[in-house]
């Protein structure tokens, strides 16, 4: 009931009257059934953006952490993120990347739709990076289409490091569901894995037009962060080479 209260009265109605978000291909999106919605990353508005462009209700994994708080603060979170459509990341005798995945199992197996983002992690330039591919792990097991979602403007209107930026109009695009049926059972090759999930990517790179690079997201933050705190001071740099 929360969920549908923050989308159809509290945030859904502000979104689209402040923002006024246009969307692309919901009808790629299907009315009943299980799907995987693998989109995009630029802010950590996109969660947001995304689910209000359509009729049914989108799940993403979030912390345990946010779902265990106690007293008034902890109940406020814990109903936040509950009814926005989050589900905890189930660890029970798991870390967290297969916790994410039995977390995204139980809801497909409910029939649900499952919003991911393959990148990992948001963008940190605006550019798409390599996907993991737990996203194809996921459609394989659980024999379920993907539909490969851009959301295009969100870096704007809140950017990486920032609360708010513009006040403009992001886009959602929903591309055609893939199906990968035609790899059952294959879901323990990982050159396979690799295809699946460069062929979400490709699909996510046209519906944004991204400039994509061969790289993981995490990666290429790191590497970014040490060029620009520069070499280190030539003493330390001695030191190290003895």
């Amino acid at each position: 009931m929360f969920y549908w209260l923050l989308r159809w009265v509290l945030v859904g109605p502000v979104l689209k009257a402040v923002y006024r978000p246009s969307v692309e291909g919901a009808e790629n999106v299907p009315e009943i059934g299980p799907a995987i919605l693998a989109s995009n990353h630029l802010s950590y508005a996109d969660w947001l953006f995304m689910p209000v462009t359509l009729q049914r209700r989108v799940t993403f994994v979030a912390k345990a952490e946010y779902f265990t708080g106690k007293g008034l603060k902890g109940w406020l979170q814990r109903s936040f993120f509950t009814g926005s459509g989050q589900v905890p990341i189930d660890r029970s005798g798991a870390g967290a990347a297969e916790g994410a995945m039995l977390s995204a199992k139980k809801v497909l197996g409910a029939g649900g739709l499952f919003g991911i983002y393959p990148e990992g992690t948001r963008s940190h330039d605006g550019r798409l990076y390599r996907g993991r591919t737990g996203v194809a792990r996921l459609a394989l097991e659980m024999k379920v289409p993907v539909i490969p979602v851009a959301v295009v403007g969100t870096d704007v209107v809140a950017p990486p490091g920032k609360k708010l930026g513009k006040l403009i109009s992001p886009r959602v695009r929903f591309g055609k569901p893939l199906d990968f049926s035609r790899y059952e059972g294959m879901e323990g090759d990982r050159y396979i894995l690799r295809s699946v999930t460069d062929e979400v990517m490709y699909e996510i790179m046209r519906l944004s037009g991204q400039e994509y690079v061969d790289v993981y997201a995490s990666r290429a933050k790191t590497l970014d962060k040490l060029s620009k705190s520069g070499p280190p001071p030539a003493e330390d740099t001695e030191l190290k080479a003895s």
